[in-house]
């Protein structure tokens, strides 16, 4: 692999990273959830407490951002812009907006697909930490309906406030979470940049390079197609409710609501999420005729559900009806009143699901599909009207309990 650029001393985490990724992929084993004292640190230790926002918190809001970018979008008319051409053939383009960078190259009629995406700290393993990190960066190309990864590149930053001894437990760990899931994904981490900044930070770089029938441009739903999402809702209210069991005061709040045994289930339940791959979501993509995707992540449902209708070609609208969410995440967060906005389609989520517009007649078997294959939940939440290009929730939407029913022994 490409050696890791590195902006630390050599004595410490630049060595640390080489080893970790040049390590056996064949190592995976079984792991028990991360426990602190394990690795010789203090029981409070708590990763989460290395970067001071997260979620929703550390976005830029969508209005504002749309402003600050407006010096990078393309001159409108210019010629060709929205197209190249090959062999007769249009290539799309896009960019600024959008979940992926598609760039037609000079050869071949081939594209360049690439999408970068970093975070801070959401939840106190190490380990998977990493993993819903890669799944992060690798879903903006999976919202396209690209499988494949040709190379995946990995930034991180290494909290000033760590002692060393913290440093060199956790950020191992979190390498290798990014690595294992990168080969789950079937690529590999091939470098990237590593820094100190007083927040611990991890993202990375995924591209790829495709023909015209390797992607899926989201920009063609008609009226009558329907909105189907492939992973519940409400992983942030679940990240900060299990952070407060350590917080009486905001324990308090939602105690008489929850029980901390509901918590830490929600909690597990987010991480699984989180680190699960959207993968096969993209292939079946192909097979059922989606007519464009997105992934839901740090705008919420409705964010990335109006993003995606502004952009497409026919005059339609979004409405949704139904919305999934971990299991009693949605009684936490109306007993928060607008802190998480929720039910609103406002609540961060991170590496969440896709939204996806499918034929009505084939949206269906879609979600049959992806339960027989992951053992997975989807949901047709909502319906694709003649509009113009705006998406909206129901005053009262329907809230689908994920998992339904609890069973022993089991997470989902």
């Amino acid at each position: 692999m490409a050696e890791f650029q590195t902006a630390v001393s050599q004595d410490g985490l630049s060595h640390v990273a080489q080893l970790e990724l040049g390590s056996n992929p064949n190592e995976l084993a079984l792991r028990r959830p991360f426990d602190p004292v394990v690795h010789d640190l203090d029981a409070t230790f708590r990763l989460c407490r290395f970067a001071d926002l997260k979620g929703r918190g550390c976005k830029v809001p969508q209005e504002v951002l749309a402003k600050l970018l407006e010096c990078l979008q393309q001159d409108e008319t210019a010629q060709d812009h929205e197209h190249a051409h090959f062999m007769h053939m249009a290539i799309p383009r896009i960019g600024i907006g959008m979940d992926s960078a598609v760039i037609p190259l000079r050869h071949g009629g081939l594209s360049l697909v690439q999408t970068t995406d970093f975070f801070y700290p959401l939840v106190d393993d190490p380990y998977m930490m990493g993993k819903i990190a890669c799944s992060n960066v690798l879903s903006d190309l999976y919202a396209m309906g690209v499988t494949e990864c040709d190379n995946l590149l990995m930034l991180v930053a290494v909290s000033t406030k760590m002692t060393e001894k913290e440093r060199d437990v956790v950020i191992p760990l979190m390498l290798r979470g990014f690595k294992d899931s990168a080969l789950e994904a079937g690529t590999a981490v091939t470098g990237g940049q590593t820094v100190v900044n007083p927040w611990c930070t991890i993202g990375g770089v995924a591209t790829t390079v495709c023909q015209p029938n390797e992607y899926i441009v989201p920009d063609n739903a008609v009226v009558g197609d329907v909105l189907v999402l492939t992973k519940p809702l409400g992983t942030q209210v679940a990240v900060n409710a299990h952070q407060w069991l350590d917080q009486p005061e905001r324990w308090n709040r939602i105690k008489l609501i929850v029980s901390e045994d509901d918590v830490r289930k929600a909690y597990q339940r987010s991480m699984d999420s989180m680190a699960r791959l959207n993968r096969i979501a993209a292939r079946l993509m192909h097979k059922y005729n989606a007519h464009g995707a997105t992934d839901v992540t740090g705008f919420g449902l409705l964010g990335h559900a109006q993003t995606l209708a502004k952009h497409q070609k026919n005059e339609v609208s979004f409405v949704i009806h139904n919305l999934p969410v971990i299991a009693k995440m949605a009684a936490v967060a109306k007993a928060c009143g607008n802190m998480f906005q929720l039910l609103q389609g406002h609540s961060a989520e991170t590496s969440g699901g896709l939204l996806i517009c499918l034929p009505r007649e084939q949206a269906a078997a879609y979600c049959k599909d992806i339960e027989k294959q992951e053992g997975y939940q989807a949901w047709i939440i909502g319906i694709v009207e003649k509009g113009n290009r705006t998406a909206r929730i129901i005053d009262k939407p329907r809230v689908i309990e994920v998992p339904a029913k609890e069973k022993d022994g089991e997470l989902w």
